[in-house]
């Protein structure tokens, strides 16, 4: 009588981890798909008049692991990218500093705006994305907004016009004193000294609302080291109880492709290169069982 015949069917969890310590990094549970292929090359013989083969031996074999994360755990960030990743946290919301873009007079601690902060009081209407500030006079200020994905925390607001403008009337800017961007719960305080910037002068900055996690990831890092890992590769368990479970000894990702499709949430596909493993004497094990009992 045959045997049943053994099966892979879908995909339960990819679970990465030290090779040193062989502790675990992170688990990827959200998947689209995982496919550790080994494709080998025949190397074949031909000459003379003969349209067919001599002979033929194997020749490289390429063997590669394709991910379809379809989740961005930051353990992720720092495997394909490279050390690039910082959690905190922003209970009470928080703004970058200015950094100044056309001319230096706008973010200036004398002469022109020394900080932009969040307002107390006013934190939850802090709304995420990025911000570009304008001088329109010596003393007054236009803000501009680049995206209304969180204008409706807080006080609603919208863009003023195409331009992207976020204030209605330009700001007034006096030293020392702080003016409120209103309805983002965030002021612009002036500096020391007497104001005097310069007509079409920028400066950008951040702002994020409170949060429990903010993840900031600086993409293509100079020196960003690309870890060697080792991975685990869960298949769904079947009907009947059967498990596979991949021991993949040494890999190394690079590469991180972000998709964003209308009402689709994002699916990467990523490609790392499996490679040898002196001290186990392979690239991989397999395991399967199919338990006496299936639960």
């Amino acid at each position: 009588m045959l045997s049943q015949p053994r099966t892979i069917y879908g995909i339960h969890s990819v679970t990465f981890y030290d090779r040193g310590t062989l502790l675990p990094i992170g688990m990827l549970r959200v998947l689209g798909g995982s496919t550790l292929n080994l494709a080998g090359e025949l190397v074949e013989l031909k000459g003379g008049s003969n349209s067919y083969t001599w002979a033929t031996e194997k020749g490289n074999t390429t063997a590669e692991m394709s991910l379809k994360p379809k989740e961005l755990p930051s353990f992720l960030f720092n495997l394909l990218l490279g050390d690039v990743a910082v959690d905190t946290a922003s209970d009470p919301g928080s703004v970058t500093a200015l950094i100044n873009g056309t001319g230096v007079s706008l973010f200036n601690a004398t002469t022109g705006i020394a900080s932009v902060s969040v307002k107390a009081g006013a934190e939850a209407s802090v709304k995420f994305g990025a911000y570009v500030v304008r001088a329109v006079s010596a003393t007054t200020v236009d803000v501009y907004g680049v995206t209304n994905v969180d204008f409706d925390r807080g006080t609603d607001k919208s863009f003023e016009n195409d331009a992207l403008k976020i204030t209605a009337t330009p700001l007034t800017i006096t030293s020392g004193a702080a003016v409120e961007v209103p309805g983002f719960g965030v002021e612009l305080t002036g500096g020391s000294g007497t104001i005097a910037m310069i007509t079409d002068d920028t400066a950008s900055y951040t702002s994020d609302p409170p949060s429990s996690l903010m993840t900031s990831i600086k993409i293509g890092k100079t020196g960003a080291c690309l870890p060697e890992v080792g991975a685990f590769v869960t298949a769904q368990k079947q009907s009947d109880g059967s498990m596979w479970l991949f021991d993949v000894y040494r890999a190394i990702f690079s590469g991180f492709p972000f998709g964003m499709e209308e009402k689709a949430f994002n699916e990467a596909e990523i490609t790392g290169k499996i490679l040898f493993d002196s001290a186990k004497n392979g690239i991989m094990e397999a395991r399967y069982i199919k338990p006496n009992t299936a639960c």
